[in-house]
């Protein structure tokens, strides 16, 4: 039994080793923290596993201060197949997936060349992102974005923000993400000097310009920039009072968590959300009178305002 064990820690430390050279190929330079939070290990398990890699041959350099961590450097490829027939299966999901909300000839082509690599069977996982393909206008939009990153030039465009206010801008496209149920460009803007999400429904008289990026875009880095400046931007915290029949529409919608629970069903929830986004605003009100906003108070004036809007615009008036 102990030599079983055994077995199965080094097979686990041999896993891991793989999985931080791929992740540090992937994403570069990375703090001995979070690959310790993401691997679900310590900051001194991380440390020998980099003495391991070392030791291996893998060249990794540490690096100190603000903007330290490790790295793999430059010259370092991996030179063996590092996917077997399980992930395969995952990869032909996830480009299923993708497939269902985006269509493309060359995705197309790709899909099928990953599908013959499986060797037969199915992962057990299956993707359906159709609901993100909005329509013709939105497929066009992505296949011009997705051209323009290959490309490297800039596009231009007539921008619509969550204020109303309307911007001619140009920007280096660095990819396209789907996100709270919505297709977004991370684009540089030069003028700005820095990255920004442009949600693409917002997004008319899209154009691919002759001016090449002046930057390299490397998409794994900006995502992840984003993830963390998202993190840290104020959010708001929402305390609602619902009726018991509407438990699972909150856990499916709200992504929130249960406050307390009352003997009549009822319930208190809370969620925390980007005060800019309009998914969570309208989900709110679709619950009607099964819902009650507890706090914060600027929400509550905001609703009471937009529905005593409405009431006055749906009242019978005399002609």
């Amino acid at each position: 039994m102990r030599r079983s064990g055994r077995r199965n820690e080094e097979s686990m430390k041999i896993d891991r080793l793989l999985a931080i050279t791929i992740y540090l190929l992937n994403h570069g330079r990375t703090s001995g923290a979070k690959l310790a939070q993401r691997f679900e290990v310590s900051a001194r398990t991380i440390a020998r596993d980099m003495d391991a890699l070392c030791l291996a041959g893998i060249p990794v350099a540490s690096y100190y201060g603000t903007d330290g961590g490790y790295e793999i450097m430059d010259t370092f490829q991996m030179q063996r197949q590092a996917a077997g027939g399980g992930d395969y299966h995952y990869i032909v999901a996830a480009l299923e997936g993708l497939a269902s909300a985006y269509k493309d000839k060359e995705l197309e082509a790709t899909l099928e060349k990953m599908r013959s690599l499986t060797g037969g069977g199915e992962s057990g996982i299956s993707l359906d992102l159709g609901a993100a393909h909005e329509n013709r206008d939105t497929n066009e939009m992505l296949f011009l974005l997705n051209r323009a990153v290959q490309m490297k030039r800039r596009i231009a465009f007539v921008y619509t923000n969550s204020a109303d206010e309307v911007k001619n801008l140009e920007v280096e496209p660095a990819g396209v993400l789907y996100k709270w149920y919505n297709w977004y460009l991370i684009g540089y803007n030069p003028s700005k000097q820095d990255y920004a999400m442009f949600k693409v429904v917002r997004m008319d008289e899209l154009r691919i310009t002759d001016r090449p990026n002046e930057k390299e875009h490397v998409m794994a880095k900006i995502r992840d920039m984003l993830e963390t400046r998202s993190r840290e931007q104020e959010m708001m915290e929402i305390l609602l009072y619902c009726k018991g029949r509407l438990k699972s529409k909150c856990r499916e919608y709200l992504n929130g968590r249960i406050v307390e629970e009352y003997e009549n069903g009822d319930f208190t929830y809370q969620i925390t959300v980007p005060p800019q986004e309009q998914f969570w605003y309208g989900v709110l009100l679709s619950f009607g009178k099964d819902a009650r906003v507890l706090s914060p108070e600027k929400l509550i004036q905001r609703i009471v305002e937009q529905c005593g809007g409405l009431m006055e615009l749906y009242q019978p008036h005399d002609s």
